[in-house]
């Protein structure tokens, strides 16, 4: 009698210590949003011609299971529109509900741009440069 209680005990923790122990399931779906917040935009104009110009976006993300996809940049005349795209795997994920946050540097394509002002936006954050000179090399 000892001896089967011992081996069904047994069993028993080997079981509950297996099912602990399994991985991480790996999520193939996921429901792209639009869940990344900005908090600041950066411009970071590097010392070179034709100058190069970075932004520094950062912000947060609402829990730990959303992650951010893609940054896409579009230019209307003088005014750069970053659009942040999340996404979010489907089904059933346990997630921290603490907020997450994120910082990225997205190149801005500015070569060929006349001298003057731009501005970069990004949801409700906007934040301006300026070009001293026309964007191109000479020959």
């Amino acid at each position: 009698m000892k001896k089967s209680l011992l081996i069904l005990t047994a069993l028993l923790f080997f079981a509950l210590f297996g099912a602990a122990c399994q991985p991480a399931p790996i999520v193939d779906d996921y429901e792209l949003g639009s869940d990344a917040y900005v908090e600041a935009l950066d411009i970071l104009i590097m010392e070179s011609f034709p100058v190069q110009v970075n932004v520094l976006v950062s912000g947060y993300l609402p829990d730990g299971c959303v992650e951010l996809h893609e940054i896409a940049v579009e230019r209307q005349q003088s005014t750069f529109i970053l659009t942040l795209t999340s996404r979010r795997p489907t089904g059933e994920i346990a997630c921290t509900e603490a907020l997450v946050p994120f910082e990225e540097t997205v190149p801005l394509d500015v070569y060929g741009l006349e001298a003057g002002t731009y501005m970069v936006v990004a949801q409700d954050v906007a934040e301006i440069f300026t070009l001293d000179v026309d964007n191109i090399l000479q020959p």
